[in-house]
């Protein structure tokens, strides 16, 4: 016999009908066929996280910080690869302006 198992959203409509209190917990566990021992579980466990229903916000709020803050290095990053670029460019373009062959660099050679 395999254990069933259920939804976050289905163990939330039980908890929130015991605790409702308008039915009796064993009439709402024999109703859906539940173990009463497991529905215990789940009703210790739904009110200990509680409080985390009221914690999006905060949540929510750090995560967008932390991605402006990836999104701040990513620009630098970006920033940094131009520069360096330009600075590349300017330098094999003397290079070849004054005919001397412009220095190889293995590692971007073996990148092409």
């Amino acid at each position: 016999m395999s254990r069933a198992k259920y939804s976050a959203e289905f163990k939330s409509r039980i908890v929130l009908a015991i605790i409702q209190g308008d039915k009796d917990f064993n009439t709402i566990c024999s109703e859906n066929n539940l173990n009463p021992g497991m529905v215990r579980k789940w009703r210790i466990e739904f009110l200990k996280n509680a409080h985390k229903a009221f914690d999006h916000e905060a949540e929510l709020k750090s995560a967008q910080k932390g991605e402006e803050n990836l999104q701040k290095v990513n620009d630098q990053m970006l920033k940094t690869i131009g520069q360096l670029t330009l600075e590349r460019d300017f330098l094999q373009s003397c290079f070849r302006k004054i005919g001397h062959p412009v220095p190889s660099i293995p590692e971007y050679d073996r990148q092409k």
